[in-house]
């Protein structure tokens, strides 16, 4: 049993080197145009997927966006009344991110999804856009549900 620990760190440890280093590409290329959000079908896709997912947002929640890359969907949470905190493991996107989204009311943090550092039932909302293919679904499940309050929701977009 020791050895399926051993190989499932390993794994999530060469996981967590892909993710940073395909961070960095990304922030080296232009992610708008990489993620396809700046052709008119993306321009479509993603107004669907901001309405998705900003109608569970309420004022006064505490919302964790997931995989939060450049910044692009955070600025969509602005002005919405909730405490947003967005997390990533790249910190190349992570400085895109603060630089995109100069706003006091956002906190950005390098924090893994199955591993992260906030109290239990810390957020009403955890969301994410094209995140959660990126993930450890198992790990990250597990820590959501510790973080989520009572009652709380997760919601996720995808691509495809």
């Amino acid at each position: 049993m020791e050895s399926i620990k051993i190989i499932k760190s390993i794994i999530t440890d060469r996981r967590l080197e892909n993710e940073i280093s395909h961070g960095r590409y990304l922030a080296q290329a232009a992610a708008g145009e990489v993620w396809n959000w700046e052709s008119q079908a993306g321009k479509e896709r993603w107004k669907r997927r901001v309405g998705i997912l900003v109608s569970h947002i309420q004022k006064g929640m505490s919302v964790l966006e997931l995989g939060c890359g450049t910044g692009y969907f955070t600025k969509e949470l602005l002005g919405l009344g909730a405490h947003i905190t967005a997390i990533d493991v790249s910190p190349d996107l992570l400085k895109i991110a603060v630089e995109n989204v100069p706003d006091p009311s956002v906190s950005f943090m390098i924090e893994t999804a199955f591993q992260m550092t906030f109290a239990d039932s810390s957020f009403d909302l955890v969301l994410g856009s094209s995140a959660s293919h990126h993930l450890d679904i198992g790990r990250a499940l597990s820590e959501i549900y510790m973080i989520l309050k009572d009652g709380g929701k997760m919601i996720f977009t995808e691509p495809n």
